[in-house]
């Protein structure tokens, strides 16, 4: 993740776009599981998905899905982004059943803290807001619930690749479903952070970002670990720190890959408390809600009741979705579940429906 991030920061994208492991292909990977399939052939599947990227984007398909992206389905997806995740971040929060309470009023005064401090603070110390809230709010969670007396570190060794491949094209149609969800989330990644900070050139910067992104899942696949794809989360980042530059991310990225060879470190960097790192994705969230909201004003792309409509409603589906019963997700056919069972993914594809055919304006 940390290499990926760097080569698109400098050949890619070339946007501040932080890379993580595809929540579409950890779904492909638990769903082929839990029906016995073996890791070899999940991951060599992942191989031949990451493949179907690249051709995807080399091919200029993505041009015409660039032009799909209007200002309101842009806005649209930023929003989506926050609602999304509001799951995660309740998870993150509350992971603790002993220390709810605690936890609930941790969360309210320290993103308000950090609210004000964003807005009160310039320069460096407005850009690092974040990062000490992680430090200073782990300190202060820790002194009420007590530090922990060892951090954890793993020593497995494991080999760097695969030790066979294994083409099941049944494992493989199944991925090709999760790669679409994966394009879908990549095109919007890319399309939400490049509008809010104006950058130029979409069309290639989309093309290019796609092309090592299916590079990044190959590589991932004979690894064997989960391909990676640019976070969504990113425009919150941006909006918190006012700070728009890529090469902000190669450091980080080159970090990523030195800290990958310290146990040691991971284990501390894990030591993090959950409602910490929920308290931060939730005030992230929070300005990336802004972003969405103050690019409703600066593009003037609601003028009218049915425009509401099209950034409302796939909110509203997006929540139903995130919060819908285990049960009824699983009742969902397998060989669908990574798109029908994404909330985001089916926000972006019922955006797309309303504001390109069902509400389309006449006139257009």
């Amino acid at each position: 993740m940390g290499a990926m991030m760097v080569v698109q920061a400098l050949c890619g994208h070339r946007l501040p776009l932080v890379a993580g492991p595809a929540a579409a292909l950890l779904m492909g990977v638990i769903s082929a599981m839990a029906q016995g399939c073996s890791q070899s052939a999940i991951y060599t599947s992942m191989m031949v998905g990451g493949a179907f990227v690249s051709v995807v984007a080399i091919s200029g398909v993505m041009s015409r899905l660039q032009r799909l992206f209007t200002p309101r389905i842009v806005i649209s997806i930023l929003l989506l982004i926050s609602f999304t995740i509001t799951k995660p971040i309740i998870n993150l929060v509350f992971s603790n059943p002993e220390h709810q309470q605690l936890a609930f009023w941790f969360c309210i005064i320290t993103t308000t803290l950090m609210a004000v401090a964003n807005n009160v603070l310039r320069g460096v110390w407005k850009s690092t807001v974040v990062m000490w809230a992680m430090l200073l709010g782990s300190v202060v969670y820790y002194a009420f619930v007590g530090f922990p007396s060892a951090i954890a570190s793993d020593t497995h060794k494991a080999s760097l690749l695969m030790q066979k491949f294994d083409l099941d094209w049944g494992v493989v149609l199944s991925f090709i479903f999760c790669y679409v969800a994966l394009l879908i989330n990549q095109v919007g990644s890319v399309q939400s952070l490049g509008n809010m900070v104006g950058a130029d050139n979409m069309e290639r910067r989309n093309k290019r970002g796609m092309i090592w992104v299916g590079l990044g899942n190959i590589l991932s696949g004979s690894m064997g670990v989960i391909g990676p794809v640019d976070y969504s989360l990113s425009p919150g980042v941006v909006a918190s720190t006012q700070c728009a530059s890529r090469y902000t991310v190669i450091p980080a990225g080159l970090a990523m890959v030195a800290i990958a060879f310290s146990p040691s470190i991971v284990g501390f960097l894990m030591s993090i408390p959950a409602p910490v790192m929920g308290t931060v994705l939730l005030f992230l969230m929070g300005t990336q809600l802004s972003a969405g909201f103050e690019m409703v004003r600066s593009t003037g792309s609601v003028t009218e009741f049915r425009h509401g409509m099209i950034i409302a409603l796939p909110l509203l589906f997006n929540v139903i979705m995130t919060f819908a019963p285990a049960e009824a997700i699983a009742a969902i056919p397998e060989i669908i579940r990574p798109i029908v069972g994404n909330g985001f993914v089916m926000g972006v594809i019922v955006i797309l429906l309303l504001e390109h055919i069902f509400l389309r304006d006449k006139r257009e």
